[in-house]
């Protein structure tokens, strides 16, 4: 009984943050839920494999970034999937932003469009860019903790950051110039 009221007083030390990055990745509450459960099971399931040579929190944030990554791996391949069998009746292969199906619940209404719009461009950076981004901007982590989550040199976090903003700078600014006229 101690080992399972153990696990009961990490779930809720943890879940709000677990629960948020997921959302911050997927976009989806839904998905965000389902992703946070699937998190939990796999910390159950693997926590006798945590050694300590990091911090615990750094550790969840790992299974939790790979919990997404994959669903959205998952995610996009049913959409690659979708869009081949459309691709002949499709006129235009230009990629679009769509900010309608943003849902979170910590984003204001007026700010929803906006926040839709900043987030599908964030979902169009490569993982490594996407996910020190994300751990950065949203989750507020050091870059020493991104690089103990994302297994890499500060360096290579400073690089990642730099090349999001970069390629954020240009998707944004595609997009407003084509929607704001």
């Amino acid at each position: 009984m101690p080992e399972n009221t153990d696990f009961n007083v990490l779930y809720e030390q943890y879940k709000s943050m677990v629960y948020n990055l997921c959302l911050k990745y997927l976009q989806n509450i839904e998905d965000a839920e389902d992703v946070t459960q699937e998190v939990f099971i796999a910390i159950h399931n693997s926590i006798h494999t945590f050694k300590g040579e990091s911090k615990l929190s750094t550790w969840i944030y790992r299974i939790a970034v790979t919990r997404s990554l994959e669903f959205l791996r998952a995610k996009n391949r049913k959409k690659r999937f979708a869009f081949f069998q459309t691709i002949f009746s499709n006129e235009k292969g230009e990629i679009k932003i769509e900010a309608l199906h943003f849902h979170h619940p910590g984003v204001q209404l007026e700010n929803k469009e906006r926040a839709g719009v900043l987030f599908a461009a964030i979902d169009q950076l490569p993982e490594s860019q996407k996910t020190a981004f994300i751990l950065s901007k949203l989750e507020d982590l050091s870059y020493t903790e991104i690089a103990l989550v994302m297994k890499i040199s500060v360096s290579s976090v400073e690089s990642l950051l730099f090349r999001a903003k970069q390629n954020l700078q240009k998707i944004l600014g595609d997009y407003y110039e084509k929607n704001e006229k």
